[in-house]
């Protein structure tokens, strides 16, 4: 990408405007969520086609995602992301105009595929912003992902509420929604690429930095889909609680990682990925012990609590770590991507298999070993870790030294 100096009020501004583009793209998820039940009514689905049609959001992330990269060099940082976001935002209508199961995974594929490409484009734009700040910024921006999360899911929740017909809702929301995220893209950072910078290949494997980090995100995206799935049974059928305080056990477990999130950014920049990944290592996997041998439901609340409070912060770090692995940041964070929506699709039913094989005791001794590894392996983030010693010229060309030339 060209060498493009911004001042600091520049810089700033960017970042908001990209921490915006971040609330809008979970908003998306929430809004979609919440109306599951509705558009598997809608479709005439059962309960196991639902859950063949709901892979196919994971299948056209993995496909469409390293396609990112090659947008994002032809049309410049700034209208890739624009592009790529309104057609994920518009992709919120799909699923429920779906009248039957294949058109129902058509609509899941392409959303999941605008939904990939956005987020790895708004990824870069996130890395390239928090290096020229010189401060860790990605842990917040993925904060602003589960605060958008959950302003989604609590219109879909009112909406459903109402009875409000879904295609009603999401075309509302998907309005809404484009318009914020196209005003938004007015001020992240456009880069471009320079005449003589050679195009990413369209399709490519993510280079084996990438695999090594993605490992690392995937052991903290396993953990977090299984307690965000199973937390609720595991508090209903192994400690025998209410209903209630089942839900209530989720929904605790998603605030602990928005808050973790958006506070992260302070002890990344204190202690360095390397060290914070290592720390929230041994706090998740101290979390997922207290699951495993909880007596009562205050333990494994709590339990819960710590395991989402050491896992937050990992996932964007992965993804700072990869943009800053190797020359492609685009390819990079695409592989790294990749491996953590393949995750997030394996956790759920990998859970279920080993519970109704064994019990879900034992399966959260795996998200246990899991957590382990994150702090085992923490040392591959050390891409993340910025060097103080220096000043970025891209951040204050006046703080610079004057003989350095831009």
């Amino acid at each position: 990408m060209s060498e493009v100096i911004y001042g600091t009020g520049e810089l700033k501004r960017a970042r908001y405007a990209v921490a915006t583009v971040f609330c809008v793209h979970g908003a998306v998820t929430g809004s979609f969520a919440t109306r599951v039940p509705w558009i598997q009514e809608h479709a005439g689905v059962s309960a196991g086609q639902l859950g063949l049609a709901l892979a196919f959001p994971a299948i056209g992330a993995s496909v469409a995602m390293p396609l990112a990269g090659s947008i994002s060099h032809r049309f410049g940082a700034r209208t890739a992301l624009r592009g790529l976001l309104a057609l994920w935002t518009l992709a919120l209508t799909l699923p429920s105009l779906a009248p039957n199961l294949l058109t129902l995974c058509v609509a899941l594929f392409v959303y999941g595929a605008t939904a990939g490409m956005s987020d790895v484009a708004m990824n870069a734009l996130g890395v390239e912003v928090e290096t020229r700040l010189d401060k860790s910024i990605m842990s917040g921006l993925h904060g602003m992902w589960s605060a958008g999360a959950l302003i989604g899911s609590a219109g879909g929740t009112l909406a459903a509420h109402l009875g409000a017909d879904a295609r009603l809702h999401h075309v509302l929301a998907a309005a809404v929604l484009t318009v914020a995220g196209f005003t938004a893209c007015q001020w992240v950072l456009d880069l471009r690429a320079t005449e003589d910078e050679e195009p990413p290949p369209r399709f490519a494997l993510p280079p084996k930095s990438a695999l090594l980090i993605g490992a690392v995100g995937f052991c903290a995206v396993f953990a977090e889909g299984a307690s965000l799935d199973w937390s609720a049974v595991y508090l209903k059928d192994v400690l025998d609680t209410s209903a209630g305080l089942a839900a209530a056990c989720t929904t605790g477990f998603t605030l602990t990682m928005a808050v973790a999130r958006i506070a992260g950014d302070k002890v990344v920049d204190r202690f360095g990925a390397v060290r914070t990944v290592r720390i929230s290592g041994i706090g998740a996997a101290v979390g997922a012990l207290m699951v495993v041998v909880a007596p009562n439901p205050a333990v494994a609340m709590a339990g819960f609590g710590l395991l989402g409070l050491g896992i937050a912060v990992v996932v964007p770090l992965a993804f700072a770590a990869a943009g800053r692995s190797g020359p492609n940041p685009s390819l990079a964070i695409a592989g790294v991507a990749t491996i953590t929506y393949t995750s997030g699709l394996v956790a759920p039913s990998a859970i279920g298999t080993i519970a109704q094989a064994t019990s879900l005791v034992v399966s959260f001794g795996l998200v246990t070993v899991l957590a382990c590894g994150l702090a085992v392996f923490a040392g591959v983030l050390r891409a993340g870790d910025r060097t103080r010693t220096t000043v970025p010229e891209q951040v204050s060309p006046a703080a610079a030294d004057p003989a350095r030339k831009p």
